[in-house]
């Protein structure tokens, strides 16, 4: 476990944006993962994806690692931001959106 977790980790730390989902952002295999993606789209900034069906390890260890048990998963610089209710919310409250832009100025 201890080598997914450095994988994980990895992927965080070198993609300041980056979605763990069901699927690709060109086909979405959930609805959750496809909202997300949709409001990503919207935000006007390019993110990296780990497609958790293919990946089963990640898809394994992930919500041990981040204490998030469903996917998708968003992560801003390294952070976890949580799944399509909450991603939904910010983006409609406008929080998400400047999370995204400023992550540029990093």
């Amino acid at each position: 476990m201890d080598s997914i977790i450095f994988k994980i980790k990895k992927q965080i730390n070198n993609n300041s944006i980056i979605l763990y989902m069901k699927g690709t952002p060109e086909r979405p295999s959930c609805g959750f993962s496809m909202q997300v993606v949709k409001i990503l789209f919207a935000c006007g900034k390019r993110f990296a994806y780990i497609d958790v069906l293919v990946h089963d390890d990640i898809r394994r260890v992930l919500p041990i690692y981040s204490n998030w048990p469903t996917f998708p998963q968003l992560w801003l610089n390294k952070k976890l931001i949580g799944g399509c209710d909450i991603i939904t919310d910010m983006y409609h409250n406008g929080k998400l959106k400047i999370l995204i832009d400023k992550i540029d100025k990093i």
